[in-house]
């Protein structure tokens, strides 16, 4: 391509959703086929994870070879600049690696996109059922074709549901009055938050890897990623690999604090 600035809005969006379906395709090769003799097949997981970071540079490059990768807290790609590589493309190829080498079809990848680090765009796909998120910053959110908004309401009840990680109940004593469930896959709990199909969720150990896609999905369909005491959180910070140590809550902000009372944190 002669000059990424000819690139609307519309290419790099089509880019980033045709190239997640066809990682897709690509992590079902490996899907399930972990070593039953093991609780976690690690070499699996490598393979697949290496395979699809390959595939998708090599999509990048051939399509849009100004343009950055964002690897491990590295930047790959030409320098900087404002001009046609000031676009960073962040892929996570494997969100739930422990579901998606023994099976269990919640898993998925992301990609985002960044220009002059400003997020723009954000997409979740899960291979296994065919779910796929996506929204645009400052736009709306979508799960496939059909707009996503988290409802207004600031009371959780019995029929309210939280999501968290996988380690929650050796961290906090809950007073939470419905549902916990950890379906084990972060970005697909931070989805369901977005389009309302549970009230919050309680993140953990991630990555900016892990948050630049659904960051931007979260925030179109109304809702907001916070730190336990209620500041704003700023993913950006994070752009150099850090791993994230703060507890976060994924929620509305009329439900935030409603969720928050019902946490206390266990000391140990």
């Amino acid at each position: 391509m002669a000059s990424d600035d000819r690139c609307s809005m519309e290419e790099l969006k089509a880019f980033g959703t045709e190239t997640i379906r066809k990682m897709g395709e690509e992590a079902l090769c490996f899907y399930g086929r972990g070593n039953p003799a093991v609780k976690f097949d690690a070499d699996l997981v490598t393979t697949a994870e290496l395979h699809l970071l390959e595939c998708f540079k090599t999509s990048l490059q051939n399509r849009f070879p100004d343009h950055q990768m964002f690897n491990r807290g590295q930047i790959i790609g030409s320098d900087y600049s404002h001009e046609g590589n000031r676009y960073l493309w962040i892929f996570d190829p494997l969100d739930s690696v422990d579901n998606f080498q023994t099976g269990i079809p919640i898993w998925g990848m992301s990609i985002a996109l960044l220009e002059n680090f400003w997020p723009i765009f954000g997409v979740f796909y899960m291979p296994a059922t065919g779910d796929l998120f996506h929204a645009s910053a400052g736009g709306d959110a979508f799960h496939g074709k059909e707009k996503i908004h988290i409802p207004s309401q600031d009371s959780v009840d019995d029929e309210s549901l939280l999501l968290t990680y996988s380690r929650f109940h050796m961290d906090y004593q809950p007073r939470f009055p419905g549902k916990i469930r950890n379906l084990g896959c972060t970005a697909a709990h931070v989805c369901y938050v977005a389009m309302g199909r549970a009230d919050g969720a309680v993140i953990a150990n991630v990555s900016y890897t892990d948050l630049a896609a659904v960051r931007v999905i979260i925030e179109s369909a109304g809702g907001k990623i916070y730190k336990m005491d209620g500041s704003d959180f700023f993913l950006n910070e994070y752009l150099d690999g850090r791993r994230i140590t703060d507890h976060l809550v994924v929620s509305s902000p009329d439900s935030f604090p409603a969720i928050r009372d019902c946490l206390t944190r266990v000391d140990r």
